[in-house]
């Protein structure tokens, strides 16, 4: 699996569509990255899946509320 990925993706606030540099090397990763369009935090959490050599990543906007 290589290590360095770009993806495009859209923000959960605005829609607005962003490329994201994804830098495998390091493992799992949870993060935040703000939007170039309208400034707000986008929460990506990447999980690395070596059983079946693939990369997970899930976007939110992180305003929900768990109960």
């Amino acid at each position: 699996m290589k290590n360095l990925y770009q993806q495009r993706i859209e923000c959960p606030h605005c829609g607005h569509h962003i490329f994201v540099n994804l830098d495998a090397s390091e493992g799992d990763q949870d993060y935040y990255e703000d939007c170039a369009a309208c400034c707000n935090p986008i929460h990506l959490n990447m999980h690395l899946d070596q059983l079946h050599n693939k990369l997970e990543l899930r976007v939110d906007s992180d305003d929900e509320q768990v109960f």
